[in-house]
């Protein structure tokens, strides 16, 4: 690939030029349809095994928005985006490794008698270890949120990941489960004018190393 190809590329114009909104537009909305398909290609995104264990709420109307502003800094993108994304990662549980496969199966992709062979190490893997459990939910989570974020930028939406809140707060007011971790919010919304264009990036030389 050359430097040519690349500039041309969508895929890759779209990572470049994306920038963290700081000024939507509040008046701006997004149908429940849209919001879907954000997350149906968030779901998009790799996981462990297959897990997909995470979980997306989506803070849109002006009740849940003002329960979540307060716990979340009273940040403005909370109130002024069309949508706020709480990205929750739920901790890892190897028991429903053959339920997430069967579809695979029946899609022809994987053969059954594979499934063991995926869940057994997986199970070895994580569940006698919380802070794996743990970083696999964060991780999955972070995934998602990526793709949202880049999936909207392509739509020519803005996107806001955010990590300013009160984890134990979000936890309480929006019922997550126990196995539930509110991992970052992520809004999402038509921007209007003031936003930065992406800030530079340390050299890759700095942080590549070739072994």
């Amino acid at each position: 690939m050359n430097a040519r190809t690349a500039k041309s590329n969508p895929v890759i114009e779209c990572i470049l030029s994306r920038s963290a909104a700081k000024y939507y537009d509040p008046t701006a909305t997004l149908s429940d349809e849209q919001i879907s398909e954000l997350v149906r290609i968030g779901t998009a995104a790799p996981t462990s095994f297959h897990l997909q264990n995470w979980r997306f709420i989506a803070v849109r109307t002006p009740e849940a928005k003002a329960r979540l502003s307060p716990i979340a800094w009273n940040q403005p993108a909370v109130t002024d985006a069309a949508v706020t994304f709480i990205v929750c990662g739920q901790l890892v549980d190897t028991s429903v490794i053959p339920s997430r496969l069967a579809p695979v199966v029946e899609a022809g992709i994987m053969p059954a008698a594979m499934v063991p062979e995926w869940e057994i190490p997986a199970r070895n893997l994580y569940m006698a270890y919380p802070q794996r459990r743990r970083d696999e939910a964060v991780r999955t989570a972070a995934f998602g949120a990526s793709a949202i974020m880049y999936a909207a930028r392509s739509l020519g939406l803005g996107s806001t990941p955010m990590i300013g809140f009160n984890a134990d707060a979000v936890h309480r007011e929006f019922g997550l489960g126990e196995d539930e971790v509110p991992v970052l919010l992520l809004s999402v919304g038509e921007e209007r004018p003031g936003n930065w264009a992406q800030k530079p990036r340390l050299p890759v030389s700095e942080v590549l190393d070739f072994v």
